[in-house]
């Protein structure tokens, strides 16, 4: 008897995947213990600000109970409370997640990540290689010191409120409102889309 082999069948590459394994990476994305939606900003304005923010962005991703579901536009942004001309400008982007992290362990790997691209924190204000910050956790208020919800400047910021803004325009910033209505509360100079620069969404 001849046996007639074909690619698709000698590769085990391309075997199905069981069914049992599509369910579980399922469960892991959308189903494991409730998972809440949390506004990341992220920020840079020393070295590679690019290919900072990116590397941010997938190691968020790379977070068991993290799921990075959307990335904004990039903006250049003048810094804040300095000297004009005396830091270089920032690039800043959002980030929407989905996460089965409590606010306190996203805190912590928020910090892990600032400080796998040696984020220094010498100086209020300061440059730094990589700021990420937690603007939002589901509608979660909370006055705690070492993490108030929601952040408690974001309100005035338009480098957090216009890429949030365009990457979901029906945003609500908790207590706030509508973040449409805040950012066309604050001034918007200062800052500005850089339409040449793009952030990829992890696969």
């Amino acid at each position: 008897m001849t046996a007639f082999y074909t690619g698709g069948q000698s590769d085990p590459t391309v075997q199905p995947v069981p069914a049992s394994v599509v369910e579980q990476v399922d469960a892991a994305d959308t189903t494991l213990s409730n998972p809440k939606r949390a506004v990341i900003s992220l920020g840079s304005n020393l070295g590679n600000r690019l290919e900072t923010l990116q590397g941010a962005i997938d190691a968020l991703e790379d977070t068991p109970g993290v799921r990075v579901k959307a990335v904004s536009p990039v903006y250049e942004t003048e810094p804040w409370g300095v000297e004009p001309g005396s830091q270089p400008a920032y690039f800043n982007a959002v980030v929407l997640l989905k996460t089965t992290l409590p606010p306190s362990s996203l805190l912590e790997r928020a910090h892990a990540v600032e400080e796998a691209f040696h984020r220094v924190r010498d100086e209020h204000w300061g440059p730094r290689t990589i700021d990420v910050d937690i603007v939002a956790y589901a509608d979660v208020l909370s006055d705690d010191p070492v993490l108030t919800l929601p952040h408690p400047r974001a309100h005035q910021r338009a480098f957090v409120l216009a890429p949030w803004y365009d990457v979901d325009p029906e945003a609500q910033l908790p207590g706030r409102g509508p973040v449409e209505q805040l950012l066309a509360a604050v001034t918007r100079d200062g800052i500005a889309p850089r339409a040449d620069l793009e952030l990829r969404l992890p696969e």
